[in-house]
């Protein structure tokens, strides 16, 4: 696979696998064994960028994402990029899903969090450690001074903030240079387009997760699809709903189109999209279907001109769209 740079020179595979699916928010766990073995399998195929969090689990076992991904790549840990998370953790007796989110960035909590996360990863580095979501109560240059000395340490080699926006961004960075953002982009997610130029001012890159819209761009889920709403998130999106289908009936015939005429499919055009808009995205994908590994993999190598992902933005501009996770559409 192609690779990419994040950063200064953090070298990664044009398209990561996240994990976070294997164990949390997209139906029951995935069998362990299994999980380490379709791992193992992402490396073979060129992946080498691989994203999970310490919150990545179940109420029963609460860090199994992160002890999961360190068995599967301990024996490929010196050609592969580890990116996890800390400051934040689930609120499991809400009985809410999704579950509420609690920020906790607190220097103390960080510390403890990343030992942690050494010990399932089976590692003495962190590849890119980000801040899984900004704590109001914590100052960025708190939380950036706190990395600057995990690197020092040697614990941690670049990191980086999820769900920025520019003011913390700056903040942080004139404290301790960030490496990535890692934010929800998608065709049906646009909003952080406005932080580009930040980026490359900075050279910060781009880590995008929900790359098609938690799979919605697949252009695989029809009216009646059913989810569980125990395990699996998307019973809540609002993109997955009947009602969304009919409003989402322009945006599939897009990707479909497009797929056509670049024989790939509309998961593939969805990533290409944003893969030739800039060369500091890498997009995260998860499945737990190797056919899928390799079709998301493969979607570096489908090439859309500067006019084409021009005309793909245009017709996003003025699109009917439903309401996507994450973001509330402007009535």
């Amino acid at each position: 696979m192609q690779t990419r740079t994040l950063g200064k020179d953090l070298s990664v595979s044009a398209v990561g696998l996240g994990c976070m699916g294997f164990s949390h928010g997209y139906g029951a766990p995935t069998d362990e064994r299994e999980t380490v073995r379709l791992i193992r399998e992402a490396v073979e195929m060129g992946y080498t960028f691989f994203d999970t969090a310490e919150v990545y689990g179940t109420q029963e076992d609460p860090h199994v994402n992160e002890r999961l991904v360190g068995e599967a790549l301990a024996p490929y840990r010196d050609k592969t990029v580890i990116s996890t998370k800390f400051g934040l953790r689930f609120d499991f007796e809400s009985g809410k899903v999704p579950l509420p989110l609690i920020p906790d960035s607190r220097p103390a909590t960080i510390r403890k969090s990343v030992e942690g996360s050494l010990k399932r990863l089976k590692t003495d580095h962190i590849d890119l450690y980000f801040q899984h979501r900004i704590d109001p109560a914590v100052s960025p240059e708190e939380v950036a001074d706190t990395m600057a000395g995990l690197i020092k340490e040697g614990k941690v080699t670049h990191w980086g903030i999820s769900e920025a926006d520019e003011e913390y961004l700056r903040r942080a960075h004139a404290v301790c240079p960030v490496t990535a953002i890692q934010n929800r982009y998608s065709m049906m997610a646009r909003h952080y387009e406005a932080l580009f130029p930040v980026l490359e001012e900075l050279d910060i890159g781009l880590v995008a997760f929900s790359p098609m819209a938690n799979g919605f761009l697949t252009g695989s889920y029809k009216k009646g699809t059913h989810f569980d709403a125990r395990y699996d998130y998307r019973a809540s999106m609002p993109q997955f709903t009947d009602e969304a289908e009919e409003k989402n009936r322009a945006l599939l015939a897009l990707l479909c189109g497009m797929a056509e005429q670049k024989n790939a499919t509309p998961a593939q055009i969805s990533m290409a999209w944003m893969l030739c808009k800039r060369a500091w995205i890498v997009p995260i994908p998860g499945t737990r279907r190797p056919e899928r590994m390799k079709e998301n993999a493969r979607a570096a190598d489908v090439f859309l001109t500067a006019d084409e992902v021009r005309a793909i933005d245009d017709a996003l501009d003025g699109m009917e769209m439903s309401d996507v996770f994450g973001v509330q559409r402007k009535r």
